[in-house]
């Protein structure tokens, strides 16, 4: 029998006990040195075989499947916030003679003897479906991420990751079985918010304008937004009736996320910040600010 929901329970508890932060000192750095779960112990060995395992392997040769494709959240990037939990999936293709019996994964942050992330699933198993081809099925796993808890416990975590993966034959022997612990790379980012203000409003034509915003990210070591510095934003502009914005400028952020330029104002329209993101923290725009101009 395998030992699935062992495995599972255990990785959680991994990764809860190695990463936990501790209560009095928020700021103190995890215990560091957790290791990753291994393909041997994500899918085990058959219990119910009373055949000596050197016996069951020179019986026949493993059975090998081949995992074709890991696509994780769809193919975008994870962008989780401070309070609401992120569910996102991962969907392992692979092939064997014959055919898949399960599939799994999880994401996992920094070396590989000496982790400081772990996201993984809780089900026992992935959901496989078949394709047109029977040696071949997509198996699917659920991961949710809460920020509240110890998931995301510091910002430095923000960026790329690496997703192992594995899958057995539906044959289910003790060795007919695939696993990578490095099978696929993912970012997870830093949810982020951006503001604009444009005033006076109303103002007069050939008036001058000056637009003021924030650009703030989520920081997981407090659980709040703090403002994303020195970074380059654009000022964009679309006229009343337009369908498309134009860059008329580009600024950047204070020490504190704030933004603020002046602008001359020639015609009614809408004024926004746009930030195109970086490996941490996802493109964002403010919604337009109407000037009317009179």
């Amino acid at each position: 029998m395998r030992i699935r929901a062992t495995v599972a329970a255990a990785s959680g508890a991994l990764a809860l006990s190695a990463l936990a932060v501790p209560a009095v000192q928020a700021d103190e750095k995890p215990v560091a040195g957790a290791t990753l779960p291994s393909g041997a112990d994500v899918f085990g060995a058959e219990s119910g075989s009373s055949a000596p395992a050197a016996g069951r392997r020179a019986a026949r040769a493993a059975e090998k499947p081949v995992i074709k494709k890991v696509v994780v959240n769809g193919g975008k990037d994870i962008v989780v916030g401070t309070k609401s939990k992120k569910k996102f999936t991962i969907a392992i293709t692979a092939s064997s003679p014959s055919g898949i019996a399960d599939a799994y994964a999880y994401l996992w942050h920094g070396h590989i003897d000496e982790i400081d992330g772990f996201l993984g699933p809780t089900q026992d198993a992935g959901t496989c479906k078949v394709s047109a081809d029977p040696t071949t099925s997509t198996c699917t796993v659920t991961v949710t991420v809460d920020p509240r808890s110890d998931d995301l416990y510091t910002s430095s975590l923000a960026g790329t990751w690496k997703v192992a993966a594995g899958a057995l034959a539906a044959t289910g022997g003790d060795e007919d079985f695939v696993w990578n612990d490095a099978q696929a790379k993912t970012r997870v980012q830093r949810f982020s918010k951006l503001t604009v203000n444009a005033s006076p409003e109303p103002v007069k034509k050939g008036g001058t304008l000056t637009v003021t915003g924030k650009l703030t990210r989520a920081n997981w070591d407090t659980g709040t937004y703090k403002g994303y510095t020195k970074q380059p934003v654009k000022l964009q502009f679309r006229k009343k009736g337009a369908k498309s914005y134009t860059t008329v400028k580009t600024i950047t952020s204070s020490s504190t996320g704030a933004l603020k330029t002046a602008v001359k104002a020639s015609v009614d329209g809408y004024w926004r910040y746009s930030f195109a993101g970086t490996s941490t923290t996802p493109a964002v725009s403010a919604a337009g600010d109407f000037v009317d101009v009179r």
